[in-house]
């Protein structure tokens, strides 16, 4: 009987580490999500400034490289998304 006990002790004690490890992993992943999603605003605000200047040159620029540019601004776009995305189901 004294045998039973101290093993489900030990099993509790087990997993109250396992939870308290939990929580203190769900806490990095929430901070993480929270500088993810600050980034994401900045990128965002970056992004509309970028189509501002955009707007500006456009007259100067050739219709290719602003197709280019516009491009590579969206793929970066997706990639922040996309991290986002993995970050939410972690």
């Amino acid at each position: 009987m004294e045998g039973n006990l101290e093993v489900l002790l030990a099993q509790y004690r087990d997993l109250q580490r396992q939870v308290l490890e939990l929580q203190q992993e769900n806490e990095r992943q929430r901070e993480e999500m929270m500088r993810t999603h600050s980034d994401l605003v900045q990128l965002k605000s970056d992004y509309n400034h970028l189509e501002t200047a955009h707007a500006l040159l456009a007259e100067s620029m050739d219709a290719d490289y602003r197709n280019k540019v516009r491009q590579r601004i969206t793929n970066l776009i997706a990639q922040v998304d996309r991290a986002l995305e993995a970050l939410k189901q972690q």
